[in-house]
């Protein structure tokens, strides 16, 4: 099953962040995925093999 995601999709992390959720919004695509918890704000960039693994599901776009 691949997962699709790009600029703007909601998507849920298998590890919650310091705040207590899982789901973040993708602001950032190419080599590196920057990505902005829902809940705090906080900004996180990792490259895309690691997010890639700790990906869980991809919930839709914030556009739609």
């Amino acid at each position: 099953m691949e997962k699709k995601y790009k600029l703007g999709s909601h998507v849920v992390m298998k590890k919650p962040h310091a705040c207590q959720t899982n789901d973040w919004v993708v602001t950032r695509v190419g080599v590196d995925i920057k990505l902005k918890c829902s809940n705090c704000g906080r900004e996180v960039m990792m490259d895309r093999l690691e997010f890639e693994k700790k990906l869980k599901k991809v919930l839709g776009d914030t556009n739609e």
